[in-house]
């Protein structure tokens, strides 16, 4: 499941970067398009970083930092649906995966933290 998780991670930035590069080059578009790169990319980095936690407790705070880059990426999408940049069938996919990647980090955390 690791790797799997690692892959969908990385294809989820990938299709943030995509959505990036089809923004309009509004102001409005590039600041909003600034924070959904960053936040968007990040939550496969912090899932890899957890993969080489020291401890149970430095996996749990990575884990739960992907999930708010994860909270932070779906309320960028929000606000472009609601400045209607995008439609929100044009990120309604993303959305799609921000909670289901939530929802699997979620789970990992309340796993981890059960163990203990």
């Amino acid at each position: 499941m690791a790797d799997d998780l690692k892959q969908r991670t990385k294809e989820f930035a990938v299709r943030i970067i995509k959505l990036y590069g089809s923004l309009p080059v509004s102001v409005e578009a590039q600041v909003i398009g600034k924070q959904i790169i960053r936040s968007g990319t990040s939550v496969g980095a912090h899932y890899r970083e957890a993969q080489h936690a020291k401890s149970d407790a430095d996996f749990i705070s990575k884990i739960e930092g992907a999930l708010q880059e994860l909270e932070e990426t779906s309320y960028w999408l929000e606000l472009l649906q609601e400045v209607e940049i995008f439609s929100k069938q044009r990120v309604a996919l993303l959305q799609a995966e921000t909670k289901e990647l939530t929802a699997i980090f979620v789970t990992i955390v309340k796993k981890v933290k059960t163990r203990k």
